[in-house]
């Protein structure tokens, strides 16, 4: 098994032989089985070991073993203690989720502290099976059938060719010992069940199970890559504007596609939707329907599908600005004060006003119904309802509106029109310049 895992590492992982390496170890065959072979390459590597505190006394026992282990290989060791249970409770995980974001959360920091180039674990064949029928019992898309990748950033699972018995038996011939967890055996979680009652039945049907299964999975995974060229065609066809903060897509450009439904999938997937056909629902919609993720929100306009961020709670909050602000944060962006001689109206993100005619404190807020100001340039006043009705401002354009107010009047519809019972004269004396900044 040496030869063939160095074969694999001179054909399809050479940059490992020039990296500072951290192997995530547990004690058990398959991170110690990764460890031998690394160090037998003579690859630089250190071992990072976590101690959940889930087993007690065996828990420990682990972390003495690899502690024993790194000493024996005279190898650089980190370990780290959690109170796994208190997290899982206090973000509201299971306690193997729990499990999983401490352990990559600390390998993460490890990294970047101690600048090691990559991250190794020691995920094999049979767990990318399990993976993989773990995901088709669930119900998931090409990506989750395409199984745990070899190289995915700085992690890297180098031992994903090879069979957990093929490890067992290199363990064996070698007198390399390993530690047992004994929550492995028990048939409680989902992937234990798989591994100890539904894969032996698979593999005794078919005992070259393994093997076919990775000619799957490489066949998926070329497939993938044709769907991904083919969603960036789309993609060219479909957008119509992009900003920072929202995508528009042709609902007509969609419905010329094949599959509407598999296309808005592969396009929208990465934004955590879930209601599938509520968003195919959308393209016959009425002007207004949404679908909300726990991030992003899609919203029906016109002809068009609009993508935007949902933004967090504490930026949708009024804000109350003094006299003396020269700067302040807002969910459009950094609003800047100072006093000018000089005027420029050709940016829609800077107004001009008569600074005397101001009563402060000013306030940031979002629009409400009944609101209506004196658009600059008119003498009469208009509701903002029928401005944006006037201005064919979309639903979200709409929600996002924000005014500046000077003792509930409005000032500026920002970004947009300011109001014209502020605007500078030949009598103005002082003459305050406010201008937005977009965040970058």
């Amino acid at each position: 098994m040496l030869k063939a895992f160095q074969n694999h590492i001179e054909q399809n992982l050479k940059f490992l032989r020039e990296a500072k390496v951290l192997i995530a170890i547990s004690g058990g065959l398959d991170s110690v089985i990764l460890t031998h072979l690394c160090k037998d390459l003579k690859l630089n590597i250190s071992l990072a070991h976590c101690n959940f505190n889930l087993r007690g006394n065996e828990s420990d026992a682990d972390e003495e073993f690899v502690l024993q282990l790194a000493e024996d290989l005279e190898l650089e060791v980190f370990v780290e203690n959690f109170d796994t249970e208190t997290f899982a409770k206090d973000h509201k995980l299971s306690t193997q989720m729990a499990a999983r974001a401490l352990r990559y959360h600390w390998f993460q920091e490890l990294a970047e502290q101690l600048q090691f180039d990559y991250i190794l674990t020691a995920h094999h064949a049979d767990d990318n099976l399990e993976t993989f029928l773990i995901n088709l019992s669930r119900g998931t898309g090409l990506e989750g059938l395409t199984g745990i990748p070899e190289i995915n950033g700085k992690v890297i699972r180098p031992l994903l060719n090879f069979s957990r018995e093929e490890l067992e038996t290199y363990a064996l011939e070698n007198k390399i010992a390993w530690t047992e967890d004994s929550s492995n055996a028990s048939t409680k979680y989902l992937r234990n069940k798989l591994r100890h009652d539904v894969i032996p039945v698979l593999k005794e049907i078919n005992p070259h199970l393994l093997q076919n299964f990775q000619k799957s999975q490489t066949y998926l995974q070329d497939s993938r890559v044709i769907v991904e060229d083919r969603i960036e065609q789309v993609l060219e066809k479909v957008v119509v504007r992009m900003s920072e903060n929202e995508i528009h897509f042709s609902i007509s450009n969609i419905k010329t596609l094949t599959n509407p439904k598999a296309y808005l999938y592969e396009i929208l997937k990465e934004y955590h939707f879930t209601e599938w056909q509520d968003i195919v629902d959308l393209l016959e919609a009425q002007t207004g329907k949404q679908v909300l993720s726990k991030s992003h929100r899609l919203l029906k306009n016109r002809d068009e599908l609009i993508l935007s961020h949902i933004r967090s709670g504490d930026l949708l909050k009024s804000i109350v600005i003094a006299q003396e602000t020269k700067n302040v944060k807002t969910a459009l962006g950094n609003l800047v004060f100072e006093i000018t001689e000089s005027l420029d109206t050709s940016s829609k993100s800077t107004i001009y006003v008569d600074k005397d005619l101001l009563k402060y404190p000013l306030t940031v807020r979002k629009w409400e119904k009944g609101d209506y100001f004196y658009p600059f340039g008119m003498e009469n006043k208009k509701k903002l309802s029928k401005f944006f009705k006037d201005e064919k401002f979309s639903m979200l354009e709409k929600e996002n509106t924000w005014l500046l107010c000077s003792n509930n009047d409005v000032v500026w519809v920002m970004n947009h029109r300011a109001d014209n019972r502020f605007k500078t004269t030949n009598n103005t004396k002082s003459i305050l310049k406010i201008s937005l900044h977009n965040e970058t």
